[in-house]
């Protein structure tokens, strides 16, 4: 129960299937999907998110006097920094060579996902009383550290006004300026990288591979496999531990229904050589994972970056997120966006050397957002066609 707060009580649950559906959607709201019941019950239940992979469930609440969920938050233990995307492992060598013990530490996030969205889920109660809830809980499982990854900007905000270090990164995201479709995008654009996209399509188009968007419970068994077998095959080229199971993407199909939307190339023979795994918002389309067998040129750019585009206008989305890094995506209309963290550190030296850190990663950061800026694909006023 967080001080000043009487009327609250605070648990703390090992699995998400602890707390009602009804319940936590209500506090999560619908607009993000990674943050949904559907979703994290569906990374727990598969055993992606568990003891195996070292991501172990204490989802925060917060009920009244009556038993009335107010507030929750999606957290692990963890002792490990992998499958986060925002990387403190510096933070915790320093503090071991010093002595310090930064495992176990608290991680407020969607495992697995770089993709921006509340962390701090309330309905009924100020953000920080939830943040000063999740401090309690640190303490009660004497663990080192809390880190509210990828929150946005207004958690962000109030993690800050509670005392905890606030960190900025970056992503590039796609936005509706209104367009009635792909060519009206195209013409927003300078003529150079307008012929450049139109020159990538063609190329990826001319390969004669067929482009198929399955959305829910179109997408079948046969496509699962396929599209498992692309995601271990990218883990293993780039990173060698695949942490989602072949049952997590069944489970995602048969939970989120049509807010999967999974984007496939097959052969004329019908067989299926890559795809581009997406969750549907209500006013984004967020890009997950991505994997092909094979070389197509521009393959890549035309299932996760212009696909998702052409899906979002018809849509009336208002942005495409593309996950994280590749400074690449600017010249395809994706521009720099800042993204948000934040972090509660116990030990007063750390968190002074973490503090120091972040200052002038802050403003380093600022004026490489401001530089990529210039980079802009988009005509300027006083530009020709």
């Amino acid at each position: 129960m967080p001080d000043g707060s009487p009327a609250l009580t605070l648990t703390l649950h090992a699995a998400i299937g602890e707390l009602a559906a009804a319940d936590w959607d209500a506090c999560a709201g619908s607009a993000n999907p990674f943050v949904s019941h559907a979703f994290l019950s569906a990374v727990e239940d598969s055993g992606s998110a568990s003891a195996r992979t070292g991501w172990l469930p204490q989802h925060a609440a917060l009920t009244g006097a009556e038993g009335r969920l107010l507030a929750v938050a999606p957290m692990y233990a963890k002792s490990h920094s992998y499958g986060e995307y925002v990387f403190d492992h510096g933070w915790a060598q320093a503090f071991e060579r010093a002595g310090g013990s930064y495992y176990p530490k608290l991680q407020v996030a969607s495992p697995f996902s770089p993709v921006p969205g509340p962390r701090l889920l309330v309905r009924d109660v100020p953000r920080p009383v939830l943040a000063q809830a999740l401090v309690q809980a640190a303490g009660h499982l004497s663990v080192s550290s809390v880190h509210a990854t990828f929150c946005t900007e207004a958690d962000w905000q109030a993690l800050g006004e509670a005392g905890w270090l606030q960190r900025t990164g970056m992503q590039f995201h796609w936005e509706n300026a209104g367009y009635a479709d792909f060519d009206a995008f195209l013409a927003a654009l300078n003529s150079r990288k307008r012929k450049t996209i139109r020159r990538e399509r063609r190329n990826a188009q001319a390969s004669g591979l067929e482009f198929v968007t399955l959305r829910g419970g179109d997408i079948g068994r046969r496509e699962w496999d396929a599209f498992y077998g692309f995601y271990t095959s990218t883990v293993d080229r780039k990173w060698g531990s695949a942490y989602l199971t072949r049952r997590f993407f069944t489970l995602l199909g048969q939970r989120l229904g049509d807010a999967v939307v999974l984007m496939l190339a097959r052969t004329p023979g019908g067989a299926w050589v890559a795809g581009a795994l997406n969750l549907l918002g209500t006013e984004a389309l967020y890009g997950r994972n991505w994997g092909c067998t094979g070389d197509w040129p521009f393959l890549h750019f035309e299932l996760c970056y212009y696909r998702a585009i052409e899906f979002a206008i018809a849509e009336g989305l208002s942005r495409v997120e593309a996950g994280a890094q590749g400074e690449h995506k600017i010249q395809r209309g994706y521009m720099p966006k800042p993204t948000f963290s934040a972090h509660w550190i116990a030990h007063a030296g750390l968190r002074r050397a973490v503090a120091e850190f972040l200052e002038h990663e802050r403003v380093e950061k600022h004026a490489h957002m401001a530089e990529l800026a210039t980079l802009s694909p988009f005509r300027r006023e006083g530009d020709t066609a």
